[in-house]
């Protein structure tokens, strides 16, 4: 091992027993935030450099042990201490960087959402798997797999009205933020007003129960808190006015609690809300969910971003794709999307980042991962990864002609981009506090918009479906 890739191992030890970014390690020691990844392109350096690095890593280390070790303690306490603590802070960074999610952070969701058109294009997306689609009685069947604001399922609901006045819907969303929960709500007075055949459930139950609405433990299943609200009157106003009153059920029922093991958010307590509309309660009987007689059999399964792109691809398969495509019924349609990067949404974040890398897994990979997953005990299903014309799609974020072209962008122009750039790439916090303590990263997106006419992302998608029989 030569010199130069030894003191590549050391830095990157460093960082990573301290949580540190290695562009934040370049700066600190160098002042150049590109430092590791010129090393790593085999960029010379010269011995003072290398004694400053090492000097770094030491200081650095010795501090670390000086805290939490006390003065008076002897040779033999303060090693075995200092181990000890250094696997407690170890643990710790390790917890902190899984218990990010950036689904959570609502300023930097809601800028994203009312910036870009990426529900838009993927609810236009999963209107074209309806085409494909054959319902059978008592109801057409969807199954959202994280409803986020709830722009997406509108949107898709509206198609479903528009290719199928006459069916009764049975649609069931799952997803664990209150925020979304009401955010989602607020929007389906409409839905109701204009499809009357309709039977709404929410559940914040994890992806492998709730398509099924029942909790895998005993002791979960014995807390479900089951609600069913039947809205009175025939007007949009009504149904709102109902829905809004359901505010202090639902702060009770979507509570939250961190897993000790992820950091992920758990529910409290298992909850189901069913809405329906009390005047169609006999027409929807067949329809209506009741604890402990459910099935999933869905038509329609939309996964639209529903895990981490960093996240191993077999925990993508086991615990979020598998459980959806098993609840698909015969000539069902599981329609995922998921983030594909190669855009200059990617571009930003390597001129700050240059060795980042966040979509880890495409959808040929996680077809072949859940293949084999699933194919000995479901030979009936079919996965469907297309060609890259059809399952590759991009949206924009929205800009004025006139922001774009020149080196006056605006600030707020430049802020949204920089984050819908972050957002889709899913940067922690802790990271983005470094590099925004100068205007480099606003350099670097003006740059990218302005090279680019704009800023884009692509997603793509793959499907999985049931055959009929």
């Amino acid at each position: 091992m030569d010199e130069q890739t030894k003191l590549i191992l050391e830095i990157e030890n460093h960082c990573r027993e301290t949580g540190c970014a290695e562009s934040t390690f370049g700066r600190r020691v160098v002042n150049d935030g590109k430092f590791v990844g010129r090393l790593r392109d085999g960029k010379g350096v010269t011995t003072s450099t290398v004694a400053k690095v090492r000097a770094y890593i030491e200081e650095t280390g010795k501090s670390s042990s000086a805290e939490d070790s006390p003065s008076e303690a002897g040779p033999s306490s303060r090693k075995t201490k200092n181990k000890k603590s250094d696997a407690k802070q170890k643990k710790q960074v390790e917890l902190k960087k899984t218990a990010f999610r950036f689904y959570d952070n609502r300023q930097k969701y809601l800028m994203f959402v009312n910036t870009c058109s990426e529900k838009w294009v993927v609810a236009e997306r999963a209107g074209m798997e309806l085409a494909h689609i054959h319902p059978q009685p008592p109801a057409l069947r969807l199954f959202d797999a994280g409803m986020g604001d709830g722009t997406v399922l509108t949107g898709v609901m509206r198609e479903m009205h528009r290719r199928f006045r006459t069916l009764p819907f049975y649609i069931v969303g799952k997803e664990i933020s209150l925020e979304d929960v009401r955010l989602s709500l607020e929007k389906m007075s409409d839905r109701f007003h204009e499809h009357p055949a309709t039977v709404l459930v929410v559940t914040n139950l994890y992806y492998t129960e709730a398509p099924w609405l029942t909790p895998r433990s005993m002791q979960a299943a014995a807390t479900l808190n089951w609600m069913d609200v039947p809205l009175a009157g025939d007007s949009a106003h009504e149904f709102h006015e109902q829905i809004k009153d359901l505010q202090p059920a639902l702060s009770d029922g979507w509570q939250v609690r961190a897993s000790e093991k992820t950091g992920n958010p758990l529910y409290v307590r298992p909850s189901v809300l069913v809405l329906y509309r009390e005047d169609h309660k006999f027409l929807l009987d067949q329809v209506i969910p009741r604890p402990g007689q459910n099935r999933a059999d869905y038509d329609l399964v939309l996964a639209s971003q529903p895990y981490r792109a960093r996240i191993p691809v077999d925990f993508k398969v086991k615990k979020v794709i598998a459980p959806l495509a098993r609840a698909l019924a015969p000539g069902g349609r599981l329609l995922g999307v998921h983030s594909a990067g190669g855009d200059p949404g990617l571009e930003i974040i390597r001129r700050v980042w240059p060795e980042e890398n966040p979509f880890i897994t495409n959808r040929h990979e996680l077809l072949k991962s859940l293949k084999k997953e699933l194919g000995k005990t479901h030979r009936d299903l079919n996965y469907n990864t297309y060609a890259d014309k059809r399952a590759l799609f991009r949206y924009d974020m929205h800009t004025l002609p006139s922001e774009i072209g020149n080196e006056s962008i605006g600030t707020s122009t430049l802020l949204a981009a920089w984050n819908a750039a972050t957002y889709v790439a899913q940067i922690e916090d802790e990271r983005l506090e470094d590099v925004m303590m100068d205007h480099a990263y606003l350099d670097a997106t003006r740059d990218v918009l302005n090279e680019y006419n704009g800023l884009w992302f692509n997603d793509e998608s793959f499907v999985v479906s049931r055959r009929r029989g």
